[in-house]
């Protein structure tokens, strides 16, 4: 299977799946001189495990990481980094009945199409459990993107038709739901959407935003690896995202060219600024100095345990109904892998970045 890898100088490489023996990724490019430990990639690592709230899978899975190599005296050597969470919790037993039948919304014809077998256990590598090995080298990436002093946050803007107010938001909210939406009015709305689709043994769909803050201008290639080019490649590759947007996103097809155009004016402490963000921090492929506001589109959990129709091998149709534990809805758990995969590739292009000019050569090594 090719296409396991991500990045050009931060590069990772996930392998695992969902029943297999565990997760794990292998990154290389760090730089050496990072203090990392273990609780660097955990609380990332929390943020995603399932078993949080009844609206998560019960899988009960404690996603403790392990970091096999790279590090030593609690440094980054500069040598790849190799991270590793155990699977502990699988019951294959549960996709007994999928062996011969294709799932609807799944991976599962295009995967026997393609390699003439697969692992019918829980998806094998286009399970959502997939994900754990990107937050682990999302958590490296975001570690130096502090030290850089550049932050991510991403948080669920909406699931199903609720849709967080602006005029509501409170980041501080976030740690304590559990549905990782920073407005608690729209939240108590969500749950009672959630708990009707659940009552109707069906599934949510949802939207995640991540905003990036710190990030200086000029970032990114101005071509074919543009930072919006390749921030799209990297949340189009979350099982389940179906549509990204950068800042006002498809909005922006309604508006006049002086609405869309974000200009320039004095601000109250007399610098310098835009005026508004409808471009969403980047231009020309490049960051432009302000906030960066992308958002990824997920389609509902499609394992449901309502009855469905779906192909067998045998070419015919079957009623199926999906046993086992799966997430209402994806977006909560979600929001850490949008944010990570964010930090992966925008650390990457950073990296890039330092063999734009001939004085930032100079600068290491005369």
């Amino acid at each position: 299977m090719a296409g396991s890898t991500f990045g050009t100088l931060y590069r990772v490489t996930t392998w695992g799946e969902s029943h297999g023996a565990g997760i794990g990724c292998v990154i290389d490019g760090c730089p050496a001189g990072l203090p990392l430990g273990e609780q660097d990639v955990q609380k990332y690592l929390d943020r995603r495990k399932p078993g949080q709230s009844r609206f998560t899978t019960s899988r009960s899975e404690a996603d403790r990481v392990r970091i096999l190599s790279g590090v030593f005296e609690g440094q980054t050597e500069g040598t790849p980094i190799a991270l590793f969470v155990e699977n502990t919790d699988q019951h294959s037993k549960d996709y007994s009945n999928l062996k011969d039948v294709y799932r609807p919304g799944h991976a599962d014809l295009g995967f026997d199409r393609k390699f003439g077998f697969r692992d019918y256990r829980g998806g094998g590598r286009s399970s959502g459990r997939e994900t754990t090995a990107r937050v682990m080298a999302g958590a490296v990436a975001a570690k130096v993107l502090s030290e850089l002093g550049v932050t991510l946050r991403a948080y669920v803007r909406s699931i199903g038709p609720v849709v967080c107010s602006p005029d509501r938001m409170n980041m501080a909210h976030l740690p304590e739901s559990p549905l990782q939406m920073p407005d608690a009015e729209a939240e108590k709305q969500a749950e009672a959407y959630l708990n009707d689709c659940m009552s109707r043994l069906d599934s949510a769909g949802g939207v995640v935003e991540c905003q990036v803050d710190g990030l200086p201008a000029g970032i990114g290639e101005p071509v074919f690896d543009k930072m919006d080019a390749l921030l799209g490649h990297a949340l189009f590759s979350i099982g389940a995202v179906k549509a990204v947007e950068i800042g006002d996103g498809t909005a922006v097809c309604s508006l006049a060219g002086h609405e869309d155009n974000d200009q320039f004016g004095i601000a109250e402490d007399g610098t310098v600024r835009r005026l508004t963000n409808h471009a969403g921090g980047i231009l020309g492929g490049m960051s432009d100095g302000g906030q960066v506001v992308i958002r990824a589109f997920f389609k509902p959990t499609p394992s449901i345990a309502r009855e469905q129709q779906a192909l067998g091998k045998d070419g015919k149709v079957h009623a199926l109904r999906i046993r086992g534990r799966h997430d209402p809805v994806i977006v909560p758990r979600a929001a850490v892998v949008v944010e990570c995969m964010t930090a992966i590739t925008i650390l990457d292009l950073m990296l890039r970045n330092m063999g734009a000019r001939m004085s930032s050569l100079k600068d290491v090594y005369l």
